[in-house]
């Protein structure tokens, strides 16, 4: 199993020339591939924060449908849940005091948890996380 960091899910999102290559690369390696409940919850946050600043109306219009979007697009993912195996990996990894920040530790734990690979390009923190398979497909 392939899990897509925000990073690849929003390279698939923006249809770039990056995100239309790793769309090939997914459907030529026909594996099964998700998103983390964690991805879902940072993006979320973001377009959330977003709305939150804005005071305009008018302007509300164009974040609400973005929102309204992003949503949309998360119904076509099965996102890893966030479990038990999820958060004792989680456990172990904070025991090691690794240099990672909370999210992508706990990314890390999902992926880890359910057994899969990881595709990010934040290669220089997850690589720290003994035991997770991360590979970048954005840059190849």
């Amino acid at each position: 199993m392939l899990v897509l960091d925000t990073d690849h899910l929003s390279a698939l999102d923006r249809r770039s020339a990056a995100g239309e290559s790793l769309q090939r690369s997914l459907v030529a390696e026909n594996r099964a591939v998700s998103i983390s409940i964690v991805t879902v919850e940072e993006q979320l946050r973001g377009w959330l924060a977003r709305i939150a600043s804005l005071r305009d109306p008018v302007k509300l219009i164009s974040a609400y449908a973005e929102l309204q979007d992003r949503l949309e697009s998360f119904s076509q993912w099965t996102a890893l849940p966030w479990d038990v195996r999820a958060a004792a990996t989680f456990e172990q990894l904070r025991q090691v005091r690794l240099r990672v920040s909370t999210f992508d530790l706990r990314i890390a734990s999902i992926v880890i948890a359910a057994d899969a690979t990881l595709l990010s390009r934040n290669s220089r923190d997850f690589g720290r996380v003994p035991g997770l398979k991360v590979e970048n497909w954005l840059d190849r």
